[in-house]
């Protein structure tokens, strides 16, 4: 396993329960690459790991009290990530059979994307998906003022 030799100015960092668990699945789900890891206390206490996705480092560790929870603990994540892919349908589909849960089906978006949204076993939300067309902020804006209200 190699450590990137510079780091990008920003990644995401993680929490979980049961790193090795997060970490196999990214693998499965997402075809995660294992850069590293370090343990604490033995090899099932992951205190920090990076992982490549594409092009993108994400970094991730177990649950440390009084430090940081999961969102298995908190209830739940405010937070999304989005993951840009050659095909968000088989994407989607190899994410679902590594055990994430669907949140919302693969669908043609608005805004010249098809996207699906999953949770994964540790309670983190992933949009997958691709570009199906480009389009700009106002062409999106009118097409979102066609759409009965949100918020």
């Amino acid at each position: 396993m190699n450590t990137p030799t510079t780091y990008p100015a920003l990644s995401a960092y993680i929490t979980v329960k049961k790193a090795a668990k997060a970490i196999e699945f990214y693998k499965a789900a997402f075809d995660a690459k294992e850069l590293f890891r370090l343990t604490m206390g033995g090899p099932d206490c992951i205190a920090h790991a990076e992982l490549s996705i594409r092009d993108t480092l994400i970094m991730l560790s177990e649950e440390f009290p009084g430090m940081s929870k999961s969102p298995q603990t908190l209830g739940g994540s405010p937070v999304t990530f989005c993951l840009i892919v050659d095909n968000a349908d088989a994407a989607f589909a190899q994410a679902v059979a590594a055990g994430a849960a669907v949140l919302g089906a693969v669908a043609d978006q608005f805004y010249g994307f098809r996207s699906g949204c999953v949770t994964d076993p540790f309670g983190h939300i992933w949009m997958i998906q691709h570009q199906t067309e480009t389009l700009t902020p106002q062409q999106m804006q009118e097409r979102m003022s066609a759409m009965p209200e949100g918020c």
